[in-house]
């Protein structure tokens, strides 16, 4: 998909709505803007709130992929109740 655009007054260029929708470019939104071989490549990006940065480590991910495969497989179990819950976290313990 290509489009001619025209660079205003500051360096701004509006880029077409469609190519927004395609995306996932919102108003407000940001793109990150690099250099490659000559050309100008812009990449979306969202902004994390720092209170959140620990969900988007690697390590805490790859957990999350492992919890998703585990249900995924079968490896989970559900309870009724807490008193179910505590029951079989103390059997876990006294196996150990």
């Amino acid at each position: 998909m290509k489009q001619l655009v025209k660079v205003t007054r500051g360096g701004q260029v509006t880029i077409p709505a469609e190519m927004r929708r395609r995306t996932g470019i919102d108003v407000g939104g940001y793109v990150e803007i690099r250099l490659e071989e000559g050309r100008l490549v812009l990449v979306p990006k969202q902004l994390i709130d720092k209170e959140q940065t620990w969900f988007w480590t690697r390590a805490w991910q790859a957990a999350e992929r492992e919890a998703k495969d585990d249900l995924h497989a079968g490896r989970a179990k559900t309870f009724d109740t807490l008193d179910e819950l505590i029951a079989d976290l103390d059997a876990d313990e006294t196996e150990d």
